[in-house]
């Protein structure tokens, strides 16, 4: 969450470098696309037209849904489409099958966040490194590698954290959104007539003029919004006011004059159309721009793959995913993190889009569907927030979320005309986390069943253990359990083979809430079992680091003394065997399965101390 000790003017310098990089660098080839096709001839009064769209699309998505509505529905203070999810949830609990159907849309959701995290940076970097072009035709075949190389010098510095690069992200940015409004000032000193388009009665005339070139351009015009789920991502990390501030004071304007630059040049130079960007600049700038466009691209990427991390981690809490390795690449922030698999699968899946498509314009063609879905959902999800949980009459959040989904819509249905060109593609990649998500959800439940189903109850058990009891041994046992109550089978294994006791044993149950935070003194719920044994859930929120022993030492404070040098902890390591049956399909038990087997270390997960840990293994029929 943001730090309220932190001045506002640095909080809207890091909003600026975070937040808006992605969108602030649409200006790259935004134009470019809605331009470039042939669809619009080309007249003065389509100039103006199209410029309203930009303008007014600007002010519409982002200004009035995001800055002003969306970043009201934080949770906790925190914010994105998982925050959403676990704030819709718990407005509409008391409907579960309600509830069951948003968890699934919201889902489906967070899904489509990994294909657009693929095509995002693709596009951007490509686009930025294409000013070579300007510069040079005959550095044509050098686009391609220059931008695999930066793409791949940016992926491998993940490891080592942004502590270090990232107080340069504001300033970067900062100076990006000022070079690219004094661009478009340029321009416009020249054409000032063209400041006339921010009337929306262009934006209508070009439309009632031509409502199905409008309808398709929409496809396009949706790249000027690129990255504003962003807005709403990182609530937490700046709070909304620092947030805003950036928008209104800084992003929005700089947009807005490049654009309008970018159509003044349009109305002096029409051939100019191939990359109005790059050539608003005067000759000896075009070097410096290419330099600084890739630095800009680079940082919103960084941005992207930071969400990535931290939207996975979010995920796997929530038990979506089956645990991989985290890597904390800061003592001081928790949020900075690294997730190896997530870093390389992105790398691998965004070289492979620039393979594919060659060039900006190709990828630009990929881009919409996944993004404009994410918006449709937002959307619908701040419906049943602000009626279910903040209590708003119905015909007020009609009102209020109405508007926005009928424009969702249509840039969802525009985008769709583009599912040949490419927007397949992060749609199959959204498509494919979906099924992974959902697959490990329903595999957790059926394990759970299966083990419920041979379950003993634990006070029982106990009872009889306790008639002739084993010998005990110094120290404290932890026995990890997915249920509470039941006796975990690493319990049953360790008596069988091991023929002993502990002293003092913690029966132990994660659980994991749909809310971002729980403090430590919510951390722990402690029931006493009779001698020396304790029932004890561990409750965690979704932006939670999970560290088990840091919070059993709360434990001592009521009544259970735990020393770390004597505790071991007893894990169940299950294999998972499909079967004919009721569960899930063969292939998607087969899946599950394999997900199971290669699953992260619980110890790891947990961060257990590696010497004290005694894994039992069992095996689940599902």
């Amino acid at each position: 969450m943001s730090d309220s000790k932190t001045p506002l003017p640095a909080l809207v310098l890091g909003a600026i470098g975070v937040v808006y990089g992605d969108i602030g660098t649409s200006v790259l080839y935004a134009v470019k696309e809605v331009f470039g096709h042939g669809h619009v001839p080309f007249t003065i009064d389509n100039v103006y037209g199209i410029l309203s769209m930009f303008f007014w699309t600007l002010t519409i998505i982002v200004s009035f849904k995001y800055v002003l509505l969306v970043l009201r529905a934080d949770n906790a203070g925190e914010g994105g489409l998982v925050a959403m999810l676990a704030l819709a949830s718990q407005a509409v609990a008391d409907k579960p099958r309600l509830r069951s159907v948003l968890l699934v849309v919201g889902i489906f959701g967070t899904s489509l966040f990994y294909g657009d995290g693929v095509i995002t940076p693709a596009v951007s970097v490509l686009s930025a490194v294409e000013g070579l072009e300007v510069i040079s035709p005959a550095l044509h075949p050098f686009v391609l590698p220059v931008t695999l190389v930066v793409l791949f010098l940016l992926f491998a510095v993940q490891k080592r954290g942004t502590a270090g690069i990232g107080k340069f992200f504001g300033p970067i940015t900062l100076t990006w959104f000022v070079a690219i409004a004094a661009l478009g000032v340029w321009q416009i000193v020249g054409h000032p007539e063209i400041l006339k388009a921010i009337s929306p009665t262009y934006a209508a005339g070009f439309a009632i003029d031509n409502p199905v070139t409008a309808f398709v351009l929409l496809g396009a015009m949706v790249l000027c919004v690129t990255g504003a789920e962003a807005l709403y991502a990182d609530l937490g990390h700046f709070g909304r006011r620092p947030i805003r501030l950036a928008w209104y004071l800084v992003a929005m304007p700089a947009l807005t004059l490049n654009y309008f630059g970018q159509g003044a040049l349009l109305l002096e130079t029409p051939e100019a159309v191939k990359n109005p960007f790059y050539m608003m600049a005067p000759e000896w700038a075009v070097i410096p721009l290419v330099l600084l466009a890739t630095a800009a691209t680079v940082i919103a990427s960084q941005a992207l793959i930071t969400g990535a991390f931290s939207v996975t981690r979010q995920v796997i809490q929530l038990g979506y995913l089956p645990r991989i390795t985290v890597q904390h690449t800061s003592v001081r922030a928790a949020g900075q993190i690294y997730i190896p698999f997530v870093n390389w699968g992105l790398f691998v899946a965004i070289v492979l889009a620039v393979l594919l498509f060659r060039n900006s314009s190709s990828l630009a063609a990929a881009y919409g569907i996944a993004v404009t879905l994410d918006m449709l959902i937002t959307t619908i999800l701040t419906f049943f927030v602000i009626r279910y949980a903040w209590k708003y009459p119905l015909v007020l959040c009609l009102a209020a979320t109405g508007f926005f989904l009928v424009v969702d819509v249509l840039f969802f249905a525009s985008n769709l005309l583009k599912l040949g060109d490419g927007g397949w593609f992060p749609l199959f990649i959204g498509g494919a986390v979906f099924i992974l998500m959902q697959t490990w959800k329903e595999g957790r439940r059926l394990v759970t069943e299966a083990q419920r189903a041979d379950a003993i109850d634990l006070r029982s058990f106990l009872d009889a253990v306790f008639i002739s009891p084993p010998a005990r041994v110094e120290g404290t046992a932890v026995f990890l359990t997915a249920t509470p109550g039941i006796v975990p089978n690493a319990l049953l294994h360790n008596l069988k083979h091991n023929k002993v006791l502990h002293e003092e044993n913690l029966f132990v149950t994660l659980r994991q809430h749909e809310v971002p935070w729980i403090p430590l003194e919510g951390r722990i719920q402690i029931e006493p079992l009779g001698r020396h044994c304790w029932q004890v859930i561990v409750n965690y929120g979704f932006k939670n680091d999970v560290d088990l022993p840091r919070a059993l030492a709360n434990a001592k404070l009521r009544g259970c003394q735990i020393d770390p040098m004597t505790t071991s902890y007893f894990l169940s390591r299950d294999i998972v065997i499909p079967t004919l049956g009721s569960g899930m399909a063969p292939w998607r038990e087969k899946l599950f399965a394999q997900l199971h087997h290669n699953a992260g270390g619980a110890a790891d997960y947990l961060h257990l101390p590696s010497n004290a840990v005694v894994e039992l293994g069992g095996k689940v029929e599902i």
